[in-house]
């Protein structure tokens, strides 16, 4: 089936079909009208994908997306009871991420061990238009520049749902959704599942802002870093997914920090194991910091380790971030000694996606 049939099939269906997951949200959580429709849409659109055995949905404007992102927007809710249902963890005891992820919290806050759960939202979430043009909500304007709704609504509840279990989340939605229209570029790659170089930067300058000025960060001896922007052109995962053969580049623009390095550009701050900081997560914690991802000393970690003013440690996988980060860590066998605040990022998709799914890891022994 072309893209053409298929998208007017989607309008005619989702005009026709009544958005299973109202029926079944929980109290506060059913989407509007139009957001019910819209999510109809992105899961037929993640069925389709799923029977051709694609992963990549095409666009406008050379926009792709992720399959599983579409699905995981649009399961309705995913914890406690209906994890079983939704999940496509490969062993259903693993299914639900709400009591691995407190379990986590405690096991940190009880070591003194502060810790920030930091959800990548979805690329569709933020630029829903990029799907199909035709797209149009009731949307509200910032700066002039119109926002579109909320549609990770059963997100947003599962995420104030942890912070009544006394996790510490950062929401990223709002910010993203303020500046998705910002002046150096989008949040997220056209043709990679990854956040842009651009998300990156809000994102860490969010988390930033989150942390202030904690009191342990006061005595330790810290320095300044230096920035340079410029202009990388990378193959995006998307891209190589869709036309192996012959994959589409883009350009974007990245900021590398790091030591000054006088003519050039800085040279990446290394990652320091004995760091009070440890950022873990799944490969948004990677992208344009690890080689292999496009670019080095213009990720997440590199961001951080500049604003804060020391190094940082790390533990990304690429791959799941749900459990495999945390086996990592307990493997370590050092009990996160000397840890002041672990930062956990990864792809909300994690929830329900996740094929090794969510198990509690004793990481702290005592």
């Amino acid at each position: 089936m072309n893209r053409p049939i298929l998208s007017i099939a989607l309008l005619l269906v989702a005009a026709a079909v009544t958005n299973k997951a109202a029926r079944t949200a929980e109290p506060g959580t059913a989407p509007s009208e139009a957001v019910s429709t819209f999510h109809t849409i992105l899961r037929l659109h993640a069925v389709a994908a799923d029977q051709r055995k694609r992963s990549v949905i095409p666009g406008t404007d050379g926009w792709l997306f992720f399959a599983p992102e579409f699905r995981s927007l649009t399961v309705g809710p995913f914890w406690s009871d209906h994890a079983q249902k939704v999940s496509r963890a490969n062993n259903k005891r693993y299914a639900d991420p709400l009591e691995p992820i407190v379990d986590f919290h405690r096991q940190l806050n009880s070591a003194g061990i502060r810790l920030l759960v930091v959800p990548v939202p979805a690329k569709v979430a933020v630029y829903p238009e990029q799907l199909d043009k035709n797209t149009a909500f009731e949307s509200t304007r910032t700066n002039t520049r119109a926002v579109p709704p909320r549609i990770d609504i059963h997100h947003q509840a599962f995420h104030k749902l942890l912070a009544s279990r006394g996790v510490e989340v950062i929401d990223l939605m709002p910010v993203f959704l303020a500046r998705r229209h910002d002046r150096l570029g989008p949040l997220y790659c056209k043709t990679d599942t990854h956040w842009s170089g651009r998300g990156v930067a809000v994102a860490a300058a969010t988390i930033l802002k989150t942390l202030k000025e904690p009191a342990w960060l006061r005595g330790l001896s810290r320095t300044n870093s230096a920035t340079m922007t410029r202009p990388v052109s990378i193959t995006g995962d998307l891209a190589r997914m869709l036309a192996p053969d012959k994959p589409d580049r883009e350009s974007l623009p990245l900021t590398f920090l790091g030591k000054p390095n006088k003519g050039g550009r800085p040279i990446p701050i290394p990652i320091a194991r004995n760091s009070p900081v440890l950022i873990t997560g799944d490969s948004h914690t990677l992208v344009f910091h690890d080689p292999a991802l496009h670019a080095t000393g213009a990720g997440l970690p590199d961001h951080i380790a500049a604003g804060l003013g020391i190094p940082v440690d790390l533990v990304g996988v690429r791959g799941s971030g749900a459990t495999a980060t945390r086996i990592s860590l307990l493997r370590r066998r050092d009990n996160l000694e000397g840890k002041k605040l672990v930062i956990w990022c990864f792809s909300i998709r994690e929830y329900t996606e996740s094929f090794s799914g969510w198990r509690k890891v004793p990481v702290i022994r005592r």
